[in-house]
């Protein structure tokens, strides 16, 4: 059976401050509806969906939806932000491969930061060229790693390892950061029992159906009101709902010494494919810590372009799901999941698959449904193989030329992180 996808109207992405309403938002030509995004005093407090007339949005069409925003702003008059009473040291780290231009977008954000003074790391993990490297050498206030190992998750342990600072922050090479995004996560972890803090991340751009597709079914927000989770009010096999690894900082001692580090055999670079950072959050509330939703932290992710791509980051996230579950019951005991996960797999993919197949109202394409559900299936058996893929991967692994890379002029000795296998702290 096959199924053109549906075609959407790009949008533009806009923001607006709510004490600049009168000003209405002007330069959008060729856009005929905008995702706007309210601000107040740089704070996001919502978003709507808002139809551009004549390559502009009037005042009074942004004031007809300030009513979304206004518990937002409400809890906001009534939050007070003290400072901390004991300000909190942070390493920032962005982990990439083989996307240098995207990364070059971050890169201006992280410099910010690394001229305010904190430690900003960037992982090159498994490189197929130097790129990376020599991008690197335009930023000298920015350290560079290079992970030779494949996998988000190894890039991932090696900035919890290197990290300077007391706090980890991590985002993506395909994100910008906002002005404000540190400080705000920073602030939350004043509570020794906050492990994580996670952010909101809005898109960089709505140019193609797969984008806005992508943002309406799987986008990476949460809302816009703080949350705190433990495991009272969260059930840690339903993790996922605390946040993304784009935009999530972590209290690095928790990490190396309680919950342990991220499972190298998830994430992308692996079979598993996704899933570390919903199996970390995972842990984190099982070992009793808590998770904080931070709204206030905003990072700009630029979605996939194209359908085929976004095809398989929806089979990537079935698959992901399922091989975080299947760690969870092979290695933390978690028993409930030989009801849970059946469960799961017929109310939400099964179901959502025969919509698709029946083409009932607002179903979700055939061929994303599709997608979801094979790799969905897929999952506990690509998490096995990822772990017999791990205990080879020494064998395999063939690391960039380090001698060529620390002798470029103006980059004087460039780290390496060991080919050894990770240790992993599978403590309960």
């Amino acid at each position: 059976m096959t199924q053109a996808h549906p075609t959407h109207l790009r949008a533009a992405v806009c923001e607006v401050q709510l004490e600049q309403l009168d000003q209405g938002i002007g330069n959008l030509h060729g856009y005929q509806r905008a995702l706007v995004v309210f601000r107040r005093r740089g704070s996001v407090v919502g978003q709507s969906w808002v139809v551009v007339k004549n390559g502009a949005i009037a005042p009074a069409t942004l004031r007809a939806h300030i009513p979304a925003t206004a518990w937002t702003v409400w809890t906001q008059l009534f939050s007070q932000e003290a400072p901390s009473a004991h300000p909190h040291t942070a390493t920032v780290v962005v982990c990439t491969r083989d996307r240098t231009e995207e990364l070059a977008n971050c890169l201006p954000g992280l410099q910010r930061l690394a001229a305010q003074r904190y430690d900003v790391l960037v992982i090159d993990n498994a490189p197929s060229d130097d790129g990376t490297a020599r991008l690197l050498q335009n930023y000298p206030m920015i350290r560079y790693l290079l992970e030779p190992r494949p996998g988000l998750d190894s890039a991932r342990n090696l900035g919890l390892r290197s990290a300077t600072g007391e706090i980890v922050a991590f985002t993506d090479d395909d994100a910008q950061i906002d002005a404000g995004w540190l400080k705000a996560l920073l602030r939350n972890f004043d509570d020794p029992m906050v492990a994580v803090v996670t952010g909101i991340t809005m898109p960089l751009e709505l140019e193609t159906d797969a984008q806005v597709w992508f943002e309406q079914t799987n986008g990476f927000g949460r809302g816009f009101e703080r949350m705190q989770f433990d495991s009272t009010n969260k059930n840690p096999l339903a993790a996922g709902g605390v946040g993304a690894g784009v935009n999530m900082a972590i209290r690095r001692d928790l990490a190396l010494n309680h919950i342990g580090l991220f499972d190298e055999a998830l994430d992308c670079g692996t079979p598993s494919l996704t899933g570390g950072d919903q199996e970390f959050f995972f842990r984190t509330l099982d070992r009793g810590y808590r998770i904080v939703y931070e709204p206030a932290a905003l990072v700009w992710h630029k979605h996939r372009r194209e359908w085929d791509a976004l095809r398989r980051t929806v089979y990537s996230y079935g698959a992901g799901v399922f091989a975080w579950w299947t760690r969870a019951l092979l290695v933390e005991a978690e028993w409930t999941l030989l009801k849970n996960g059946p469960r799961w797999f017929w109310q939400h993919h099964i179901r959502q698959f025969i919509r698709a197949c029946l083409r009932r109202p607002g179903h979700v394409p055939y061929d994303l449904a599709l997608a979801e559900l094979q790799g969905a299936i897929s999952g506990p058996g690509r998490y096995l193989q990822a772990r017999r893929w791990l205990r080879e991967l020494p064998l395999q692994v063939k690391p960039l030329d380090v001698q060529s890379l620390a002798s470029m002029p103006g980059r004087p000795g460039l780290p390496m992180a060991s080919t050894h296998k990770h240790d992993y702290t599978e403590t309960r």
